[in-house]
């Protein structure tokens, strides 16, 4: 079967794709490719993702209508839109915002290249008001029965205009209140995915803490401190191996502005035990908040 990572796709530029026309490719991925398209009815410039039928399966096309369900549903200003959903004779698609931006880890990246190594790690402030904003994203979608599933920083966009986050790719999501997947695999990215996940079991909101947790150690830290791995199986069982111990260190210990009051709200995030971490993540975003609310009297 053909892989959409090495197809050739620029036949698809200029193809209809509902009451939108595609105009050029913007990424891809192992779950489809999001192109630049021109939305006739409403004369704009939008995102459309597109999954090929010719690398169709019953599993992919399930994730890709999952995908399209569980974001349609949500109505939040920290989650990308979705507009319209439908099929052409060649693809699956969904139209979506697009985001004038980049994602965080592209920002993450960058920074890190900074000349001055004071520089290479994101400020503080804005680290906690991005997590905050996401957490509140994440929070809202919980309410509404959606675990995403796959919080990382590659699938947290910020506006170029205004530097507010939005949540995207819903790809695997968990809609709670209806049957999960009929073929469960264990889906997600390695570095963030809770334990829960990774053991194949049906998980809930705790599983997006777990995950946003990592994703704000990482924002607090030059680099993530965990061992190397040699591929994600290796990965995976160093995470289970390893549990609280994975990380190396705390983020104070990278981080010579934190203090073991942040090391505390990150590692209750990322515990291992689902029944030991934050129950939700509107506990964990208060945590944040009350916290930098301490910082900024202090003037630090």
């Amino acid at each position: 079967m053909a892989s959409i990572e090495t197809m050739d796709l620029a036949r698809f530029a200029g193809r209809e794709a509902g009451t939108s026309v595609l105009v050029k490719e913007l990424a891809r991925g192992g779950m489809g490719a999001v192109f630049i398209a021109y939305q006739r009815t409403l004369k704009r410039r939008i995102a459309v993702k597109v999954l090929p039928k010719v690398v169709l399966t019953e599993w992919s096309a399930e994730l890709f209508r999952q995908e399209a369900e569980a974001a349609a549903i949500l109505s939040h200003a920290g989650i990308v839109p979705i507009y319209e959903v439908g099929e052409t004779e060649d693809f699956l698609f969904y139209s979506m915002q697009l985001v004038q931006g980049r994602s965080l880890s592209d920002y993450l990246e960058k920074i890190r290249r900074n000349v001055l190594p004071s520089r290479r790690i994101m400020p503080l402030k804005a680290a906690l008001k991005l997590m905050i904003a996401v957490l509140d994203a994440l929070d809202y979608a919980h309410g509404e029965e959606v675990v995403h599933r796959d919080v990382k920083p590659g699938n947290i966009l910020i506006e170029a205009r205004t530097a507010r986050p939005l949540l995207t790719d819903f790809g695997i999501a968990q809609i709670l209140r209806g049957p999960d997947m009929k073929h469960p695999r264990i889906v997600g990215s390695p570095v963030y995915m809770a334990p829960e996940q990774i053991k194949g079991l049906r998980v809930d909101a705790r599983a997006d803490v777990y995950s946003a947790g990592v994703v704000l150690f990482e924002a607090l830290t030059p680099r993530l401190p965990v061992p190397p791995a040699k591929g994600k199986r290796e990965l995976l069982k160093l995470k289970m191996e390893l549990k609280e111990k994975w990380f190396r260190k705390l983020p104070s210990h990278v981080n010579p502005v934190l203090d073991r009051a942040m090391d505390a709200i990150v590692l209750k995030a990322v515990r291992h035990d689902p029944e030991k971490r934050y129950s939700s993540c509107r506990e964990l975003a208060a945590d944040l908040g009350n916290y930098l609310n301490r910082r900024m009297k202090r003037g630090s």
